[in-house]
């Protein structure tokens, strides 16, 4: 009997990696030296003031003279975005408050919007560094809008007319976005509707996670699905294509539609895990995306979140559009997730929680292999935040990831906001945390970012961590940054030639048609061989009804993939599922590695028990969970942070 894969709301679906059977050793010797660290320069980006009174005329000329808007300390919903084609202004929404009723011009500035921010610190001609792009649009040219229209993830294209933003583009005609020319009165805000029945009727399909190709044409996004009795979710690629006057389903005004699209799914390819009697084997090259994180500075390449390469380790893989090649793009213990690669594929830029040490209790100890992973990469995955709070710092990292240089040191990467003593305010003040996404500028020199202070109820009062007071003006909670790579030469700035339409790997999708079926993996017992040495006992083992994976237990024995870890102990995970989103975990660990590092992963006595909810992040654990990794002690974060 085969059983369903659990696909989880966070990663959601078992997905691919690439490890040779060549040791990490031999894969050290091929990549080139690591990188020296650079000289970079961040600074902050000037945002609208702000108004601690966020009723109607609260925003006062005296707060804000030119009457253009004023945001709330901790209610503007910053989301960072892009740079626009020139380098010199950056993309980012967020939500104006306090304005004057209408007809006053200043009432434009309420509720959410997109603006601009010059980089290069000169301000627009009525004296502001940054413009909003759409206040003040005519309601007859913003189609489609709902009371849930989202900004985020704003994506300007490279013709620097239009920005892609949440699931509109909002466009300014043949007017640059940045200039005096592109005025309220000619943008236009554009929905983007996924056709999913056969007749083409009704609203569309649910769109999330939109990312946009460096071609211009093409998006990739994830959708939300419900597959036996859980959250799934399945990653997409497509063709934007503007229908000015549609006939069938809604709305039926001008948009953009989703055509010729594609599931990120390889119907194909073979299972993560096989069996060939009592052998277990890892197809190290299976095809089966999971949640999309976007496209590849040269468009080649689909950037995922999947199923970990080693055990608990949450990392960035990457995906041929043509040729299926899955390449492993991050390699650090710690979670990483918000990923942009440079104009010239050289380079990519993180958001990374590896200040923190959050995930070390998890996936500090190496070289384990993914099995307890088929039951919990959800709830580890979840643990990377606390609620509302991030954990991530950007990191600057060469395309050939992390690994040793010829002396034995470990190239993480270089942490792009380092200088400084972590004093409140500076711009490595650890209160001040990642959002998602850091972007390129196209010529390869710049990087942007934004961050968000930690803020009541995940710290202050019960929680133990005590709530820092903002320096910023207005005592504001976010940030808008940009890092300045001072010794790079720009980069060429060339147009992205289309890609096809077609993936050869993944699933035509035809609207109406099912969803793909999740992966499978097998119910008994098995023995998995390392890739160097040594195997392990491993079982997999039904709920009571014999149809979901409930318990896997592993038992090594010098288990070796890599040739420099040799893991010998036990290990066994139990999961539960009391809702849709709620995660129950009983974890027992009595793990073991010598080699070139010596680790342990050992639980409480009485084991290890969390619960977390995957659309909260919110941890509560009984019991203990230590990883030791050459004599320093990793321990799991209090409950409730």
């Amino acid at each position: 009997m085969r059983l369903k894969a659990v696909v989880l709301y966070q990663i959601l679906a078992v997905t691919a990696w690439t490890t040779s059977s060549s040791s990490s050793s031999q894969q050290k010797l091929a990549a080139p030296s690591p990188p020296e660290p650079e000289p970079i320069d961040v600074f902050e980006l000037p945002l609208p003031p702000v108004t601690q009174n966020e009723t109607e005329r609260g925003c006062t000329r005296k707060i804000n003279p030119h009457g253009t808007g004023c945001i709330g300390a901790t209610t503007s919903n910053l989301n960072g975005g892009n740079f626009l084609p020139d380098g010199d202004h950056v993309t980012a929404s967020l939500v104006f408050t306090g304005a004057p009723a209408a007809p006053d011009p200043a009432s434009n500035y309420q509720g959410l919007h997109l603006i601009i921010v010059r980089v290069n610190g000169t301000n627009f001609p009525n004296g502001d560094p940054w413009k909003c792009i759409t206040c003040g649009v005519p309601a007859s040219q913003q189609y489609g809008l709902t009371s849930t229209m989202d900004y985020g993830y704003p994506q300007a294209f490279t013709d620097g007319t239009r920005i892609l933003a949440g699931s509109y583009i909002i466009d300014c005609g043949s007017a640059q976005l940045a200039s005096a020319e592109c005025t309220p009165d000619k943008v236009h805000i554009y929905p983007i509707r996924w056709n999913t029945t056969p007749a083409g009727n009704g609203s569309g399909g649910s769109i999330r996670e939109l990312r946009k190709h460096p071609d211009d044409v093409h998006i990739s996004f994830n959708s939300i699905a419900y597959v036996g009795g859980t959250m799934a979710q399945y990653a997409y690629f497509s063709r934007l294509e503007f229908n000015p006057a549609p006939t069938t389903g809604t709305p039926l005004t001008p948009r953009y539609d989703l055509v010729n699209v594609t599931v990120l799914y390889n119907s194909n390819a073979q299972p993560i895990f096989s069996t060939n009697g009592s052998h277990l084997t890892i197809d190290r090259q299976s095809i089966t995306v999971g949640e999309a994180r976007g496209l590849s500075g040269l468009g080649d390449q689909v950037d995922y979140l999947g199923f970990p390469a080693e055990s608990c380790n949450i990392d960035i893989f990457g995906v041929s559009l043509k040729t299926g090649e899955v390449v492993r793009v991050t390699r650090d213990p710690e979670y990483v997730d918000p990923i942009d690669t440079s104009p010239d594929g050289k380079w990519v830029v993180i958001m990374d929680t590896t200040t923190s040490h959050r995930m070390m209790f998890l996936a500090g100890m190496r070289g384990i292999p993914p099995l307890v992973d088929s039951l919990v990469t959800g709830a580890v995955s979840s643990i990377r935040n606390n609620g509302l709070r991030r954990f991530f710092q950007p990191w600057l990292v060469d395309r050939h990831g992390a690994r040793e240089d010829k002396n034995g040191s470990y190239y993480m990467g270089q942490q792009i906001n380092a200088v400084g003593n972590e004093e409140p305010g500076s711009i490595n003040d650890p209160s001040w945390n990642g959002g998602a996404d850091p972007r390129w500028s196209l010529d390869g020199t710049k990087i942007t970012y934004y961050q968000m202070l930690v803020t009541a109820p995940d710290c202050g009062g019960s929680n133990p961590l005590p709530c820092p007071i903002s320096t910023e003006p207005g005592h504001r909670h976010v940030r808008l940054m940009v890092a300045n790579l001072t010794s790079r030469r720009p980069l060429a700035v060339r147009p992205i030639e289309p890609v096809s339409d077609t993936v050869p790997w993944g699933q035509k999708y035809v609207p109406g048609s099912s969803l793909p079926d999740p992966p499978s993996f097998p119910f008994g017992n098995f023995t998995l061989a390392g890739l160097v040495s040594g195997y392990a006992d491993v079982s997999f083992i039904s709920d009571s009804a014999g149809v979901s994976l409930k318990t896997v237990v592993a038992r090594y024995h010098n288990y070796s993939d890599d040739g420099d870890n040799f893991i010998a102990g036990t290990e066994q995970v139990t999961t539960t599922y009391p809702n849709l989103t709620m995660i129950h975990v009983d974890w027992f660990s009595d793990l073991h590695s010598t080699g070139t590092s010596r680790s342990s992963k050992v639980t409480s006595p009485g084991g290890f028990h969390f619960d977390i909810d995957i659309q909260k992040n919110k941890f509560y654990a009984n019991g203990t969970l230590i990883t030791t990794v050459d004599g320093v002690t990793y321990r799991q974060p209090e409950n409730g942070t």
